[in-house]
């Protein structure tokens, strides 16, 4: 799955979609029935994952996009992208010149979907619940930066840091800020299961099957102010076991729209021949795939071997074979139209550099084949992810420097071995909270990161993440953004593969497509609407 300066010029031209790939705005679809949206993102109550949909413990894409329809936050990422505005606030702003005060005014009249009315001190209570759960899987990093909440009167919220946070504002429109009650959470406990109670545009009622969510109907929220605009009254999301049978129920009409979970298979068909009545509407995206390595793992504790992998990867061979025109090559953890993006790993290795990977092993005086198994998941990530580590294998063992296998798990087991530092290597996608380079190199490499990772560079978290995080005008961040990449590229904690490119498809009369789904994956359902395809 976000701030008070400015998102760079690089990417505001991005995220504006191509309008001609869609229906026109004229329809409201309000009286029509719900519109059904599929998936193939798949939502599990299990032992790793007892409350999924519970701010406190929800941390990827696939759950914060139920909570961004159904719980508010104070602020929100406007529909073309760029720096976030008021949500549930009517105001929110810095009231030093050090960036480590941060004032948020309420709207007038605010209430939770039950009735209830919402004051400053459910924000504080949601926000303060958050850090004192504080779950290993869940998004209280996000807040690391955060010292107290203060509570002025029954509108006004003081945010005090304990260092300058210019990116503050993006990580108070993620759901890790998400406003609930204390009448339904409870202040110390996570909420089990898939009930959500909130603020937001709509209301959820989940449909449960064998432990899964196989389908949410949003309904409008008669209680809800706030700044977003609902083109609809009600939206069904529906689960599907892969893009072919979602594709196919959106060819036969019965669902209006897939959302980014398209397969490469899918993408390139749907491009070449499209049924009869859809359309295949590009967006803009940000979403990063990477192989993460347990730096203290025998079989890659050496930086040596993490070097030669990076310079023996051709990530141009995985792309074409598996993902075609649905993805890009990678050379940073920092995607290309990010504002203080460099090439950090082709600067330093090149491109599917075999003698140089042989140097880097030789130097070192390790033998070769290295012989070392990658990890992945077989059940989150989409259809392509195990033909991705397939032709990973086949390229890296036919420099004869490495000896790879390949295991693929299930999510559910997957995780949680992860995280443990059972895998040596191991593939994971990251889907930005806010888009700002902090969020592509912080949530690795600070204390307890996001990965769980071993691997420590004190420069990094001491100095060049504060640093980077003082300046409101992101452009006098770049220096210390730079020099985290170039150190990344160096140490090789975790290794860019390829940046992502969504796509979604819809059918004739369905309008709002071009906005549903944002550049860093969010679903902004309340978008769509019924009227005159275009």
């Amino acid at each position: 799955m976000n701030r008070k300066t400015m998102v760079l010029t690089a990417a505001i031209g991005l995220l504006t979609p191509a309008l001609s790939a869609c229906g026109s705005a004229s329809g409201t679809g309000a009286g029509s029935g719900a519109i059904v949206v599929g998936t193939t993102d798949r939502f599990e109550a299990a032992d790793y994952a007892p409350a999924p949909l519970d701010p406190a413990y929800a941390y990827d894409a696939t759950t914060w996009n139920i909570l961004r329809q159904t719980v508010q936050t104070l602020m929100h990422t406007p529909r073309g992208g760029g720096q976030p505005v008021p949500e549930a606030a009517s105001d929110c702003r810095f009231t030093d010149n050090d960036n480590e005060s941060y004032r948020c005014t309420l709207r007038p009249g605010l209430k939770f979907a039950s009735g209830d009315p919402l004051t400053a001190k459910d924000v504080k209570f949601s926000i303060d619940r958050v850090r004192a759960i504080k779950d290993e899987n869940g998004p209280s990093s996000l807040l690391s930066t955060l010292d107290t909440v203060e509570v002025k009167g029954a509108d006004t919220v003081v945010f005090h840091l304990k260092t300058p946070d210019a990116t503050f504002p993006y990580k108070l429109a993620t759901p890790a800020a998400g406003i609930v009650s204390e009448k339904n959470y409870d202040a110390k406990k996570l909420r089990s299961g898939f009930a959500v109670d909130g603020s937001g545009p709509y209301t959820m009622k989940p449909e449960v099957k064998d432990n899964h969510l196989v389908r949410a109907v949003f309904t409008k929220n008669p209680n809800y102010k706030g700044d977003i605009k609902l083109q609809n009254d009600k939206v069904e999301l529906r689960t599907f076991p892969d893009s072919a049978a979602a594709t196919k129920a959106l060819s036969d009409g019965s669902i209006s729209m897939v959302s980014r979970t398209l397969s490469p298979a899918q993408i390139t068909e749907l491009s070449a021949k499209p049924p009869k009545g859809v359309k295949l509407v590009p967006m803009p995206g940000l979403e990063i795939r990477y192989i993460g390595f347990n730096t203290d793992a025998p079989a890659v504790k050496d930086k040596a071997v993490r070097q030669a992998l990076a310079a023996a990867v051709d990530r141009g061979n995985v792309i074409s074979k598996v993902y075609g025109k649905s993805a890009q090559p990678l050379y940073s953890l920092v995607p290309t139209t990010v504002n203080g993006h460099v090439n950090s790993f082709f600067n330093k290795y090149g491109e599917a550099n075999t003698a140089k990977a042989a140097d880097l092993l030789k130097a070192a005086g390790i033998k070769t084949p290295v012989k070392l198994t990658l990890n992945y998941t077989t059940d989150h990530y989409g259809d392509g992810t195990a033909a991705e580590f397939q032709a990973l294998k086949a390229q890296l063992n036919s420099t004869q420097l490495f000896d790879i296998t390949v295991q693929g798990n299930e999510w559910a087991d997957f995780r949680p071995a992860q995280k443990k530092g059972d895998y040596a290597a191991y593939g994971l996608g990251w889907f930005p909270d806010y888009p700002d380079a902090d969020n592509f190199l912080a949530p690795f490499l600070e204390q307890d990161n996001f990965l769980g990772t071993p691997y420590a560079n004190n420069t990094v978290r001491t100095k060049l993440i504060p640093e980077s995080r003082k300046a409101a005008d992101r452009n006098v961040a770049v220096p210390a953004i730079t020099e985290m990449q170039d150190i990344v590229a160096d140490d090789v904690p975790v290794l860019p593969l390829w940046q992502g490119k969504q796509y979604v498809a819809a059918r004739d009369g369905i309008t709002g497509v071009e906005w549903s789904v944002n550049a860093i994956s969010d679903l902004q359902l309340w978008e769509l609407g019924r009227g005159v395809s275009g």
